[in-house]
């Protein structure tokens, strides 16, 4: 499993003095980020083929505080992808320098061609690449209604 150790800044921190969720989203960002550029899929392929990620939902679950002085180690998992590759999922575990879950972080996402900014399937060459990472134990074949699971849908009522 991918995985990144950070230590936790000062201006991680919030006004409690343990880590703050924004730190959390960004320790998970960079370590998804690191996760693809590992697997040859950064941001010069990215901009070959106008493609860039975009986040549905992200969903943070605290189990114990991070606090400043020892470092945190972050784990980058695939847990979905649908057929075409358009639409994926990651699990992120955050454990303690003593090995403890103290956090996980679940995401939805896809892929957008940037030219157009609509939802696309892959370009067949950075399929090649996605289709091979490497996915959790309960990996699932993603189909577009898990995208809206949640429940969560626009009101444009005031």
């Amino acid at each position: 499993m991918y995985n990144k150790e950070f230590d936790v800044r000062w201006s991680d921190l919030d006004a409690n003095r343990h880590m703050a969720n924004s730190a959390y989203q960004n320790f998970m960002s960079h370590t998804r980020m690191a996760f693809l550029i590992d697997n040859d899929f950064g941001q010069r392929e990215m901009a070959q083929y106008e493609t860039g990620p975009v986040i549905f939902n992200e969903n943070i679950f605290y189990f114990k505080e991070i606090h400043q002085g020892k470092p945190v180690r972050v784990t980058c998992e695939v847990t979905g992808m649908c057929e075409d590759a358009s639409m994926f999922s990651f699990r992120h575990n955050f454990y303690d320098y003593k090995g403890r879950n103290v956090a996980r972080g679940l995401m939805t996402g896809a892929w957008m061609n940037l030219k157009e900014r609509k939802i696309t399937a892959l370009h067949p060459e950075l399929y090649k690449r996605i289709k091979n990472f490497p996915k959790s134990e309960d990996f699932k074949v993603l189909e577009k209604a898990d995208m809206r699971a949640h429940g969560e849908f626009p009101s444009d009522q005031l």
